[in-house]
């Protein structure tokens, strides 16, 4: 058993790995900034004198409001070796979702009791926007300076809480995710051992720290005692192709991101340019946190394979905050899974009858390998809880030595029902075939429309490659004025008889793929509707945004 194995607090982890491989340094790409462990773990103590001193409690939560930066993880460390709970903070996703952002972080400390917030410089000019937030905003920039030993009582325990990770759909009433240092540390050594992660390795990573890929994912490599590279989501977003090529010459070899990140990179770099990359060094490619699609998976492979991109690097997962991320892996060196299947008879009879692909109506559902070292997963029939048969669809229960044991909110009976003889219900649908999890969709998800149920992702995938939907980017809801119709709302630049168009073709392209006819199509503007932190498209909330224009 080596250190990454070892049950330990973040604190004495770090510590442990800042004596080991004290030269080996995180690396902030977008910023040419770089920590080195041992620095790092000297700049948390310093921190956590200063929280100390300020008069931060054993076990409560504090904010961070810092982007990928150094300070993020000087803070977060900081903040546990004073023995009280970090608490990422989700920071404002551009101009349009600014107005509200002041409520959202209202809400989000109001259910964690949050008194304190560690504020980068770089996010300094938000503040005075938060003036009805009941918080003290610390500067990151005064947590450095000399330090004595830090008191032994403040040292948290294995059963102390860690982290408060707020869930990435949070809106108004959101709920933080209580993670303490056992399950932590239980959390990253099930992904250590699911990828074998070694000494060998690199970690890089360009979602926001404070989104729990993100935020994980960098843990798993610090805390392993290998270089991390971190890129800015702007980064990614703005420029894939350059990020691309600076992962190449980092020599990353583990990354993560969602279905639509690989999607972008597709978009990104042509065929003739693929020879410019070297891909060979890239063992590891986590594909999560949303439905993972056949196309991009498959044209994602053929695509990269001249640049030493091998299937096996492709990494199909399921994960969840409630879990310290990791719920199912696949087995190393497997080539992606996919299982095609009857939509009609997995939304109306709950049934994952196989199929072949060519047969009209079939749809590709993603294997994810079985549950990670540590815990253990069922499905169940959501009404009664009665365990399923394989090939049955019903809701996905996970318990162990990962998972959270409650939640911090504003209402507790929001999440009072979450938990069921202690297993914890994931909201997620999907069936066992053989071992293997195959994860078919959110329970919340599922729109039923004239006594007939659809998957809102099948919804969307239908007419997500329509021409004059912007970007491909489209979300189906049940329809807010009560309708017994689905609400189709597409992100489109087009206006007048060109938008009149593109509404008719949608509403073809859905009856010629699904037999659905009772469709409201709704036009918005490009990047209006609302995403999570991981940049899924939030559909409540995109319903809600049709229904405030009525």
């Amino acid at each position: 058993m080596n250190s990454s194995d070892s049950p330990g607090t973040l604190p004495t982890r770090l510590a442990g790995i800042a004596a080991a491989h004290p030269r080996v340094s995180a690396t902030f790409w977008s910023s040419a900034e770089n920590i080195e462990y041992a620095e790092l773990h000297r700049a948390a103590e310093s921190a956590a004198a200063t929280l100390l001193a300020r008069g931060v409690r054993r076990g409560e939560p504090v904010g961070i409001l810092c982007p990928n930066a150094p300070e993020f993880l000087v803070g977060f460390f900081g903040i546990a070796a004073a023995g009280a709970a970090a608490t990422p903070l989700p920071l404002p996703a551009g101009i349009r979702r600014a107005a509200g952002y002041p409520q959202q972080l209202a809400a989000i400390t109001a259910a964690a009791g949050m008194r304190t917030v560690l504020v980068s410089p770089a996010f300094a000019e938000l503040v005075p926007l938060l003036a009805g937030v009941n918080v003290e905003f610390i500067d990151t920039a005064t947590l450095s300076g000399p330090h004595g030993e830090l008191p032994a009582e403040t040292a948290p325990g294995l059963d102390d809480l860690a982290v408060v990770q707020f869930t990435s759909g949070s809106t108004a009433a959101p709920k933080g995710v209580r993670l303490t240092h056992r399950q932590v540390s239980s959390g990253l050594s099930a992904i250590r051992r699911g990828i074998a992660l070694d000494l060998n390795d690199q970690g890089g990573f360009w979602l926001p720290l404070f989104h729990d890929m993100g935020l994980f994912g960098t843990l798993s490599a610090i805390l392993r005692g290998i270089p991390a590279h971190i890129w800015s989501p702007l980064a990614f977003v703005k420029d894939p192709a350059r990020w691309l090529r600076e992962f190449a010459a980092s020599g990353t070899t583990v990354t993560a991101m969602p279905n639509f990140g690989y999607e972008a990179l597709l978009a990104a770099v042509p065929p003739e340019q693929v020879a410019e990359y070297d891909l060979s060094r890239w063992r590891i490619a986590f594909n999560g946190a949303e439905p993972i699609s056949h196309t991009v998976v498959t044209d994602f492979c053929e695509r990269f394979a001249p640049a030493g991109f091998a299937p096996s690097t492709m990494f199909g997962v399921y994960g969840m905050a409630e879990a310290t991320l990791a719920v199912a892996f696949p087995p190393l060196g497997r080539a992606p899974v996919f299982e095609w299947v009857d939509r009609t008879e997995l939304a109306d009879d709950s049934l994952a009858q196989p199929v072949s692909p060519e047969r009209p109506g079939a749809r590709a559902v993603a294997g994810v390998g079985a549950a990670v070292q540590g815990l253990r997963l069922r499905i169940v029939d959501p009404e009664t809880d009665a365990p399923l048969p394989d090939g049955r669809v019903g809701e996905i229960m996970i318990q162990g030595d990962s998972v959270t044991d409650g939640y911090l909110a504003i209402d507790p009976a929001t999440v009072a029902d979450r938990f069921t003889d202690g297993w914890l219900r994931t909201g997620d649908l999907g069936y066992l075939r053989g071992g293997e999890l195959f994860v078919t969709g959110r329970c919340k998800d599922m729109i039923t429309v004239r006594g007939v149920n659809h998957y809102a992702q099948d919804v969307e995938a239908a007419v997500s490659g329509v021409p004059g939907i912007y970007k491909g980017r489209c979300t189906a809801a049940i329809d807010p004025d009560g309708a017994d119709v689905i609400a189709l709302i597409a992100e489109s630049e087009l206006t007048g008889t060109d938008a009149e168009a593109l509404i008719k073709t949608i509403r073809e392209r859905v009856a010629a793929e699904l037999g659905l006819a009772a469709v409201e199509v709704h036009l918005v503007a490009p990047r209006s509707i609302p995403r999570t932190s991981s940049g899924k498209l939030q559909r409540l909330a995109a319903r809600d945004l049709i229904a405030q224009r009525q």
